[in-house]
């Protein structure tokens, strides 16, 4: 695969050179184990010298006129549209990802880059009244400066790209920090891309690198005024403690622990086909994936009669046979977790209704019913490929059930009443919830993100400005001032 080879690399001010730390990350195939690449990691000096790049570059760019600018978000879509095929083939190797997970990715990481192309236009300032007389108040919306990005493994190209591209069409310089996992689809992918299509240098830096060689100095550093992460609420936490003691913004996008819902008057066959995407698309490691189906107990036997016999009939196996709709997790280690987390969970008391086998990091779909209520792994968000179906009486309980999580990122209501679905939607404590529909959407223009435990602040649209620019206030007063001495 000669993106993995070729770009094994750190790309820091306009320049592909080796990182100078002591050991590499080894770049993995998660399918057949074979090793990709080896990347020497970046230094906290090589983390400096990315943001210090950023910084020089981003003034400048700044000053451009947006219409320039979006220019680059152009030619930078007809990049990634000529060359899909060889970004699939990357997106298989690197994360084992299936022909139908390349092709979802790929489609969002297009809808992000037009929907930049807007957001460089975007940046409007307001005329605001005032109480004194001929004073004029002005309000600029202006580019905070550097962004940090820390982006992970499940949707490297597009869940680096939401930020990435954003906060440079908004007149930002950026660094981006991808996954250990997945170092070039998430990281110096991108920075060759906009490098063709005509990114000034300097303005993206990719570092690869891990904290047990650079500690916190990502988030620390005195260049970037906002840190965008994406990833787990454990980590999150941290991110967004270390930011605030240095007084910058964050942006976190967190695990979940949606869930589907099933009224007793849902079509059942439409919602066991929602349901059975919404758990087992990309292997389960999706943040918005329904790890719960909770289902009224007046239909549970035959939707979960119907469920289980549609999820049997995934085929498990090699991402690269277009007849795969599971494919490898992202290494064995994340395997053997939730396959832990499958066993503990029987013994204690759960049904397995449904058990494949484990195979290095093949796991096959799992479906748990019968789980007691105090159930540990209702808590918890699973990525992988394993479901729990809970009944429920009526609606109350299924909400008392669905908000039962310290987790608040997506959900779903099924229902042949729509306006009931909404009524139920209302209250769920999440950041986004379908009626009729998989838990699992992302739509450039729609504000994205959750709440408790699953994030703070919110990406796409209108939410992109406000995260990645702020607002200077500039008054004139037309006339002499009165001061009182």
């Amino acid at each position: 695969m000669s993106y993995l080879s070729e770009l094994a690399l750190q790309y820091i001010d306009g320049e592909w050179r080796a990182g100078s730390g002591s050991w590499d990350i080894v770049d993995v195939d998660p399918y057949t184990g074979d090793k990709l690449a080896g990347i020497t990691v970046a230094t906290v000096e090589e983390v400096d010298q990315a943001y210090r790049a950023a910084e020089r570059a981003q003034k400048e760019w700044a000053a451009t006129n947006p219409y320039a600018r979006r220019l680059v978000f152009e030619r930078a879509l007809r990049i990634i549209e000529e060359r899909e095929q060889e970004i699939t083939e990357a997106i298989t190797a690197e994360l084992g990802g299936t022909a139908l997970k390349a092709g979802f990715e790929l489609a969002l990481t297009k809808d992000m880059l037009r929907e930049s192309m807007q957001l460089s236009l975007r940046a409007e300032g307001r005329l605001l009244p005032s109480p004194v007389d001929g004073k004029e108040n002005r309000l600029y919306r202006l580019p905070v400066g550097v962004v940090g990005v820390i982006s992970p493994f499940n949707f490297p190209l597009f869940l680096s790209i939401k930020a990435v591209a954003p906060a440079l069409a908004l007149g930002n310089g950026v660094v981006l920090k991808p996954h250990q996992e997945t170092p070039v689809v998430g990281g110096t992918l991108i920075a060759r891309i906009f490098e063709e299509a005509g990114l000034p240098a300097g303005l993206l830096n990719v570092v690869i690198t891990d904290i047990a060689e650079i500690g916190d100095a990502f988030i620390e550093h005195p260049v970037p005024k906002v840190i965008s992460f994406t990833g787990s609420d454990k980590v999150g936490r941290h991110v967004a403690t270390v930011a605030a003691s240095h007084f910058k913004r964050t942006v976190l996008e967190l695990g979940g622990n949606s869930a589907l819902i099933v009224l007793d008057d849902a079509d059942l066959d439409y919602a066991v086909d929602a349901a059975v995407f919404s758990r087992f698309a990309h292997q389960g490691q999706v943040c918005m994936a329904a790890n719960r189906v909770l289902v009224d107990r007046s239909v549970a036997d035959e939707f979960t009669e119907k469920f289980v016999a549609k999820v049997a009939t995934l085929r498990v196996g090699d991402p690269r046979d277009p007849a795969t709709q599971l494919g490898p997790l992202i290494n064995p280690v994340q395997a053997d977790s939730i396959t832990a987390q499958v066993d503990q969970a029987i013994a204690a008391g759960a049904t397995a209704l449904l058990r494949g086998e484990t195979n290095g990091s093949l796991m096959a779909p799992v479906v748990l019913g019968g789980l007691p209520a105090d159930a540990p792994i209702l808590q918890r968000e699973l990525f992988g490929p394993v479901v729990l179906v809970v009944p429920f009486d009526g609606e109350d309980e299924a909400v008392r059930i669905a908000n039962d999580t310290p987790f608040g990122l997506s959900g779903a209501v099924h229902t042949a009443d729509v306006e009931r679905g909404v009524r139920v939607a209302q209250r769920i404590e999440t950041g986004m919830i379908h009626v009729n529909d998989g838990t699992i959407a992302d739509e450039a223009v729609v504000p994205f993100g959750g709440e408790k435990n699953s994030g703070v602040g919110r990406l796409n649209g209108e939410s992109t400005v406000d995260a990645f620019t702020t607002v200077k206030w500039i008054s004139i007063q037309h006339g002499r001032s009165r001061f009182p001495f």
